[in-house]
């Protein structure tokens, strides 16, 4: 349940992080609704998703809501995750969750109840 919770914490703390870089973005190119702008806005938000999450997981393995939850992302061996492991987490989960949050329903049949991308990335949540 707490990784539920911490899922939701992260989405509002997460759209505070995108309202911030939009604001940045708008400001310095006046547009996001040419043709051109629409794709390069959508990139770059979710570039900012990407090194959001993985600097928190390769520095410390926690980012605000899982500190605030007592989660933490380590290695199948309980190491700190290497950049490799934390980008494939990251992809892996976004298109985990943009295909129906397969990625996450994946934890209600897995035994160890893990999700889909942290089984692709060789990685666990634990609880502290």
């Amino acid at each position: 349940m707490r990784r539920i919770f911490s899922m939701v914490y992260e989405v509002l703390l997460l759209a505070a992080v995108l309202f911030l870089a939009s604001f940045i973005f708008i400001s310095l190119t006046h547009d996001t609704q040419s043709v051109l702008m629409k794709p390069i806005f959508r990139g770059y938000l979710l570039m900012v998703c990407g090194v959001y999450f993985i600097w928190f997981w390769v520095n410390g393995g926690q980012t605000l809501a899982m500190k605030t939850w007592r989660l933490r992302l380590t290695s199948k061996n309980d190491s700190a995750l290497t950049i490799k492991q934390a980008v494939l987490r990251f992809i892996s989960a976004f298109f985990g969750i943009c295909f129906f949050g397969v990625g996450i329903l994946w934890a209600l049949f897995d035994a160890d109840k893990q999700f889909l991308h942290d089984r692709i990335a060789g990685t666990k949540i634990i609880q502290m």
